[in-house]
């Protein structure tokens, strides 16, 4: 499965071993016509992006797109602060970015604080010693997925529900209606074949596959993707990254009329 583009991947600005001309290069080589660069949102505390180093990851794109001649798009994955959708990419930091991926990760800030202990260490605990969510985190999570599609011009849901388990048809029905991407994700599995059937079957959710690279090797990578998709009567034509088909980005339309 060729992808005409790879909108997640990282590189040493957050967590990836990579730099930018590398990860372009190796996009070059498979094929694609285009890459994202979308290292970790700033309210990571481990792996974060800094705003001051913006700039400098933004003249890099630029000289990797003229040496190989793969448009470069300079994206963040940004976090999902707490159950009321608030994120860290802010308004003022539009005008840095092409493309706005969001999702759930763990060692962030959180805003308002006091939602760290039934976001984050809630969400992290029941994974590592619960063992399951109760209904009360699963509904609390749906929640923040819902209200950062609805307040944020989202383009894509990365790896939903991964370490952050929610009511995903739910989910997908709202970006199905607000036109943001749920990401079917080639590092991380996430959705189970129900769910991505249900989502299918009950929703006109679109999708995109993506690497999540952290290392130049897995750019453009698929494997996890194509192994899932497999097993099942998936539509490719639901997806919009593949058979030279391009995505239709929610924040690139915003930013038109700000």
């Amino acid at each position: 499965m060729l992808l005409t583009g790879d909108y997640h991947t990282h590189t040493p600005y957050s967590h990836g071993k990579n730099t930018v001309a590398e990860n372009v290069e190796q996009a070059q080589k498979l094929g694609l016509q285009e890459i994202a660069i979308t290292d970790h949102g700033f309210a990571h505390k481990a792996f974060g992006v800094k705003r001051k180093e913006l700039s400098a990851c933004r003249k890099e794109c630029e000289e990797a797109e003229r040496t190989y001649g793969v448009k470069v798009l300079l994206g963040l994955e940004a976090n999902i602060r707490g159950y009321s959708g608030i994120t860290d990419m802010t308004e003022a930091d539009y005008e840095h970015f092409d493309l706005f991926n969001c999702g759930f990760h763990v060692f962030i800030s959180c805003k308002p604080f006091s939602h760290r202990y039934g976001y984050f260490w809630a969400n992290l605990l029941s994974r590592k010693i619960l063992h399951g969510a109760s209904q009360k985190l699963i509904q609390r999570n749906t929640k923040a997925y819902i209200e950062a599609i609805k307040h944020n011009p989202i383009d894509t849901l990365t790896h939903l529900s991964y370490v952050c388990p929610a009511n995903v048809l739910e989910v997908a029905k709202c970006a199905s209606d607000y036109g943001t991407y749920i990401e079917l994700n080639s590092k991380k599995e996430h959705l189970s074949d129900e769910q991505l059937m249900q989502i299918v079957d009950k929703t006109s959710a679109r999708f995109i596959i993506n690497s999540d690279a952290h290392s130049k090797d897995r750019v453009g990578d698929t494997k996890i993707v194509e192994e899932q998709l497999s097993r099942l009567h998936f539509p490719l034509e639901r997806i919009d990254n593949i058979d030279g088909r391009f995505p239709s980005f929610r924040f690139a339309e915003y930013k038109k009329h700000m």
